[in-house]
């Protein structure tokens, strides 16, 4: 660690000791500190003369003695001060800075450990938890193997759509920081994440028959039904994964849920680059993905929608993720799917009509967030990133300057307040009126941070808006405020992260961390105490962050309000990114520009082959 050092001024310029009228009149002190002139130029003196003549007249030695001996005495006193400030052992406290972003990082990544349903690895870092979910797929008429992926939340439910937007971003992260990862040993870590999700994504579009354009979609495992009897489900019982015995339905889909359909497109897509490497896996998510988007793509737009559309295909979807558009959703589909193949059709398709649908359906109150149910200010990015780094030309600039526009107005609407108002402790409130405050602001600090980097490749230390102006200074202020308030920095001193820092929630939303891990099961009714009990949860479920505060800053630690303390694997997911987009960048980086960034600024066109129009 490099040395502190400390700097102790006794006595000011500005608060120098002057004799008084009393004590000090019989002290006669002349200081001449008039420079003598050495070059004859009197009227135009040096700054930094470099001689002067002091004429020191004392005329009562006992009080001069007098004065020594207190100065001298007040500067041991001083210097004896700073000297047990220095040494003398500090009581030490588990108080972690925000800025430990590697450990932070570790922790959010442990989240997605704690929600892995199917046979449980053995050598999870997360000790409570176990095999659950084994028989999932296998409900009524189902039978179909739907072991694996991620409970979403708190509760045992399966959602496809944001498990699939998970995957994607979670992979796009990679994609453009596998240096940061590797540097600080989480790459293998990310990755394990990105493939349990991924193969679980697989799994859920069985084979149709080879001439028919019908697929099937298998949107949701386990229920939220509100009956009023007593039967079980995901909700209502307050039960661990492991010890569930209830039914759980599977919601079916088909190939109208054009939403879904361009989700799990991205997602498969965005993996087939992070294991590239191990060529027949990315190969075949690369063919599950052409296929899927295939036959999504080619259905007519009147047949095309929203999943929630559907109740059969819904589920209970629709009370937790209610879609409310596809267009968005497709055109994701279709650019990360240009990035794995290189086929310049997928980029036609979502640069064409689908482009100009999805803006113009935007909803007022999306604009500018990045979230499951709206990818257009992702997509904005990327199609600025092709623009800055493998500029196609011809037929595209037309898009690519409205997104590079879009996405300028995107990252100054950040900045100002006319755009989105911040709380008194400086938390971004995206989408004030629909709680889940945090989660908005972390995909927007990843964004945000992101962008700057591609603006520091390009030597540009800015952009001016329509009406105003960011620096890339301004960009990574912005992203490192945004991550350091949920990790403390806020006026409840509170991290959102639990287990990281000394002030946490304790009491989260969430089955499994708040029922005892001690070798026996719990009924729904056993478990049912758990859920109302105020004593913190038994399990540290490391790594979650909570839904977060209101639009005051105010949070209530209770795990029976869900609105503040329940995590989301898709919350977790915008909050790895930000860690990693904030990062500090590996000391030894690959990267050939002057810049070190930890970024892989080709990498993400490895399968594009042609040739930038001007080159």
């Amino acid at each position: 660690m490099p040395s502190s050092s400390g700097f102790v001024h006794a006595v000011s310029e500005a608060g120098r000791l002057l004799p008084s009228a009393s004590r000090w009149n019989s002290i006669e002190i002349d200081f001449n500190i008039v420079p003598q002139s050495m070059n004859g130029y009197d009227s135009i003196p040096s700054r930094f003369s470099k001689s002067f003549d002091y004429d020191l007249t004392i005329t009562d030695r006992k009080y001069f003695k007098r004065f020594i001996i207190i100065s001298v005495s007040v500067a041991f006193v001083i210097l004896a001060l700073v000297l047990l400030i220095h040494f003398v052992p500090q009581k030490h406290t588990h108080h972690v800075s925000p800025k430990n972003l590697t450990l932070a990082l570790s922790q959010a990544l442990m989240f997605f450990d704690a929600q892995k349903s199917g046979h449980y690895p053995k050598n999870s870092p997360v000790k409570f938890r176990g095999d659950s979910g084994l028989l999932d797929g296998n409900s009524g008429n189902t039978h179909v193997d739907l072991e694996g992926g991620f409970y979403d939340s708190g509760n045992n439910i399966k959602f496809s759509f944001t498990t699939a937007y998970t995957v994607t971003l979670l992979s796009w992260t990679v994609i453009e920081y596998h240096e940061k990862y590797a540097d600080i040993g989480e790459l293998e870590h990310v990755k394990d994440i990105i493939k349990w999700g991924s193969d679980y994504l697989l799994k859920l579009f069985p084979p149709q028959n080879a001439t028919s354009d019908a697929i099937i979609l298998y949107s949701q495992v386990g229920s939220a039904s509100n009956e009023t009897d007593s039967t079980p489900n995901d909700i209502n019982c307050w039960q661990r994964p492991e010890d569930m015995n209830y039914q759980r339905p599977v919601s079916q889909c088909g190939s109208t849920a054009s939403d879904l359909a361009g989700e799990i497109v991205a997602a498969l897509s965005a993996a087939s680059l992070v294991f590239k490497e191990d060529t027949k896996y990315s190969n075949g998510l690369v063919e599950a993905a052409e296929k899927l988007f295939g036959i999504a793509s080619k259905v007519e737009s009147t047949n095309q929608g929203t999943y929630t559309t559907n109740a059969a295909c819904a589920g209970d979807a629709r009370k937790f993720y209610n879609s409310t558009g596809f267009e968005d959703e497709l055109v994701w589909g279709g650019t990360w799917l240009f990035f794995a193949t290189g086929n310049t059709s997928y980029l036609d398709y979502a640069t064409t009509g689908t482009y100009n649908s999805s803006v113009a359906k935007e909803k007022s109150s999306d604009k500018g967030v990045f979230y499951w149910n709206n990818k257009l200010t992702a997509n904005g990015v990327l199609l600025t990133r092709i623009r800055y780094f493998h500029d196609l030309g011809y037929p595209y600039e037309d898009v690519f300057v409205s997104s590079t526009n879009m996405t300028h107005s995107v990252m100054c609407s950040y900045l100002s307040k006319q755009d989105f108002e911040k709380t008194q402790g400086g938390l971004i409130l995206l989408k004030p009126n629909s709680g889940t405050t945090l989660q908005f602001a972390a995909t927007a600090a990843f964004l945000s941070k992101l962008y700057s980097d591609y603006l520091d490749l390009l030597s540009r230390s800015g952009v001016n808006c329509k009406s105003d102006g960011f620096s890339v200074n301004m960009l990574r202020s912005f992203s490192m405020s945004q991550a350091y308030y949920i990790l403390g920095q806020n006026p409840m001193k509170m991290s959102y992260m639990v287990g990281f820092g000394d002030h946490f929630p304790t009491q989260v939303h969430h089955r499994s961390a708040s029922i005892p891990w001690d070798g026996r099961p719990y009924s729904c009714e056993e478990g049912a105490k758990w859920q109302k009990s105020i004593a913190a949860n038994p399990n540290v479920l490391l790594g979650a962050m909570v839904a977060g505060p209101d639009q005051f800053d105010n949070f209530l630690d209770e795990r029976v309000k869900p609105w503040f303390t329940e995590p989301t694997i898709a919350s977790n997911a915008g909050l790895v990114a930000a860690l990693i987009a904030l990062h500090d960048p590996p000391r030894n980086s690959s990267d050939s520009n002057r810049f070190n960034l930890g970024i892989d600024q080709m990498g993400i066109f490895g399968n594009i082959h042609l040739v930038p129009a001007g080159s």
